[in-house]
């Protein structure tokens, strides 16, 4: 497949976002053509720059690697990584190795795709993820069963559909900021996540945010940035 290294007419990338916010250039895989994220990551190869896309189908990944380009496909997360250069000796990385680690909770195992969306990008941008999946309330034993290590953690996101009630239990056991990522997961009086997240708002439990519904991209940006406050 031709791929156009040199002109991306389609898209504006942006290749000095890290300059400005400390983390480099993220990409949206839905509405983009295979052959389009294609490009998009060849021209990332030629400025030898990482890059991360998320939603990726197997169509999208598959284009991306028949075209030559060195990335990873993480399908459970539908997350698309392209490291970039390696760093020499001396030189520092393009995502320094943050300080902490974020403890992602899933209440149950149908939430785990919008968890590891979290988890990867979290490791993408330096961070260390600590996985603890299928610890919802229908069972409180087994979030109490590992409460103890997610307590260790310097922030929580807790990831759950149906009622949405994890991250509330969480945010009276533990110290840290914990990020609420309600899910689409859940029968039809859920409203594709929408109960999740008005509970998560209305949580009686101090220290919880929320992001969007299904977002775990974006718990994982506002974990990385409580991490990146951390004092070494």
């Amino acid at each position: 497949m031709a791929i156009s290294r040199a002109n991306v007419p389609f898209a504006r990338l942006d290749f000095a976002r890290k300059a400005r916010t400390g983390f480099g250039e993220t990409v949206f895989g839905p509405g983009k053509t295979p052959e389009q994220l294609a490009s998009i990551f060849a021209a990332f190869a030629e400025k030898r720059l990482p890059v991360l896309a998320t939603r990726v189908t197997p169509e999208q990944a598959e284009a991306v690697l028949a075209a030559g380009l060195k990335a990873k496909y993480h399908p459970v997360g539908r997350l698309l990584i392209a490291v970039g250069e390696k760093p020499r000796a001396g030189n520092k990385r393009f995502h320094p190795v943050l300080k902490g680690t974020v403890a992602v909770l899933t209440g149950g195992t149908a939430d785990i795709p919008v968890a590891e969306e979290c988890a990867g990008t979290i490791e993408f941008f330096g961070g260390r993820a600590a996985r603890y999946f299928d610890v919802g309330v229908a069972g409180l034993h087994r979030l109490l069963n590992v409460i103890d290590k997610v307590r260790k953690a310097d922030v929580v996101v807790a990831v759950a559909g149906m009622e949405g009630a994890l991250p509330s239990v969480v945010s009276g056991l533990v110290s840290a900021p914990v990020v609420a990522v309600p899910t689409s997961v859940g029968y039809g009086a859920g409203a594709g996540g929408v109960a999740a997240a008005l509970a998560m708002l209305n949580s009686c439990a101090e220290g919880v945010s929320v992001v969007n519904i299904d977002n775990g991209f974006g718990a994982a940006v506002v974990a990385c940035r409580m991490l990146r406050r951390l004092k070494a």
